[in-house]
């Protein structure tokens, strides 16, 4: 089993919160992290009889589960959440740890009923830094088409089946119990039009039209694709400027390996002339620096820039003290060309070079006057934790 970076940070909530809230995608990894917990008793609400139990006679439900007690997809039953509220609140000693692969769903419930009381963890799949420690991360286009889902390298999945197999049960399972959608092919067409658009300007009106459907009714399926944790819009960063700059998030994937089968890329070296290489690549990076904040405890604060001239920087990390500048570049050669935009944004905030960098996808790093060129494989370096 590999080592999840989450491991101690979930021990140190344990003695901490009397309710800890794990989320994740489904298959991320969540159950075998929460099974380290020695002592814990678990129950999973996917089971008919116990969800049954737990929605008819919830008191009973939670006192057979003793002193600490591990509840998964609790967002299966929400009422539980005022129940567990008063428990805590009579009993310090009663520990809870609820998991969820519907982020949306459960933070809602979690925030009317246990504000104040819950500690909030994120676990994705897993992170390069991860897969590296065991010798398991592959070459940069492999890892791209693989993804990073645990099964695929536990268990030594094929990748394509794997995703298959995601799109076909948890997805579309997913998409069922958040919300009514009866059109699933439409749905499934949509999912291949955003994989289309990764790392772009999300633009609705265009989904709208190429899916036949309203822009109220994409509203509602990216907020299905964002609950599941298939995507998420990485909004423009707006502060201390006064001119005209871009309004519109842009769409990534979690998972480049889930975005590769959208796009029915069907090996490795597909990527290298594919149209879409470079905004998978800008998509895997910022998804480990998410997955990096998240694995220390830290809730991302991330954005990108653009203004009405087109000058752009990929990414801004925002971690209060400092903001770090991002400049995401495919090729694999180093080049003083990648510190175009960050020399701009050097001379609009007068930011530091110290605090620009650039990811690329070659292996050399090298120290400029306008800026760091960072490795992907070190792309982990850029945030301080």
């Amino acid at each position: 089993m590999i080592a999840r970076l989450l491991h101690p940070v979930l021990n140190d909530y344990v003695s901490q919160f009397p309710v800890i809230f794990l989320t994740g995608p489904r298959q991320s990894g969540k159950s075998t992290l929460e099974k380290t917990l020695v002592g814990w008793s678990y129950v999973n609400l996917e089971d008919p009889d116990q969800r049954n139990l737990a929605t008819n006679e919830p008191a009973l439900f939670l006192a057979q589960l003793g002193e600490k007690a591990i509840i998964d997809e609790a967002q299966h039953v929400p009422e539980l959440f005022s129940h567990i509220q008063l428990i805590v609140d009579e009993n310090p000693q009663r520990k809870f740890l609820l998991t969820g692969s519907q982020n949306f769903l459960m933070l809602e419930k979690i925030t009317q009923s246990l504000a104040g009381r819950t500690g909030i963890l994120q676990l994705l799949p897993f992170s390069m830094d991860e897969l590296a420690y065991v010798g398991k991360l592959p070459a940069l286009e492999t890892y791209l088409w693989k993804g990073s889902y645990p099964r695929i390298y536990d268990q030594n999945i094929d990748p394509k089946a794997f995703y298959n197999g995601y799109l076909n049960t948890y997805v579309e399972r997913d998409v069922r119990s958040i919300r009514n959608i009866g059109d699933l092919a439409t749905f499934r067409r949509f999912l291949g039009l955003c994989a289309g658009r990764i790392g772009q300007l999300l633009n609705m009106n265009a989904l709208a039209t190429e899916t036949g459907t309203s822009v109220n009714t994409i509203k509602h399926w990216l907020s299905v694709l964002e609950a599941s944790y298939v995507i998420y819009l990485l909004q423009p960063y707006h502060k201390n400027f006064n001119k005209r700059i871009t309004k519109s998030p842009k769409l990534y994937f979690y998972d480049t390996g889930l975005a590769c089968r959208l796009l029915l890329i069907n090996k490795p070296e597909e990527l290298l002339n594919h149209f879409a290489r470079v905004q998978i690549f800008e998509s895997l990076v910022i998804t480990e620096i998410r997955k990096s904040l998240l694995n220390a405890g830290e809730m991302p604060h991330l954005y990108f820039w653009r203004d009405s001239h087109g000058h752009e920087v990929d990414l801004l990390i925002d971690q209060g003290a400092t903001i770090t500048a991002v400049e995401i570049k495919s090729g694999k050669n180093p080049s003083l060309n990648y510190l175009k935009g960050l020399k701009y944004w050097q001379e609009l905030t007068s930011e530091s070079a110290e605090t620009s960098k650039v990811v690329y996808a070659g292996e050399q790093q090298m120290r400029t006057g306008h800026g760091d060129l960072v490795p992907w494989m070190k792309v982990v370096d850029l945030v301080s934790k």
